[in-house]
């Protein structure tokens, strides 16, 4: 495998890439690997594991009941 050194990378940027290594269990260099993968390799999207993600998301949100007002004062007012 080749390797890369990175250089200049901006204090923000790397403090968040280490939390997220951190919240995923991941090196840093897993991290980074992972997220130029996402970026430079998308995966197809899987229609039924879509669709199945979706249903999973109506089922666990089908009490919260939102009317048009309530929409539209959210929307309006901001959301915290």
């Amino acid at each position: 495998m080749t390797n890369l050194t990175l250089k200049n990378i901006p204090d923000d940027l790397y403090h968040q890439l280490k939390e997220s290594a951190r919240l995923h269990h991941r090196s840093l260099n897993g991290e980074i690997l992972y997220c130029l993968e996402r970026t430079l390799r998308p995966r197809p999207i899987d229609v039924a594991e879509r669709l199945e993600e979706a249903r999973l998301i109506r089922e666990k949100t089908a009490h919260y009941k939102l009317t048009d007002e309530e929409i539209d004062t959210a929307k309006r007012d901001g959301r915290p």
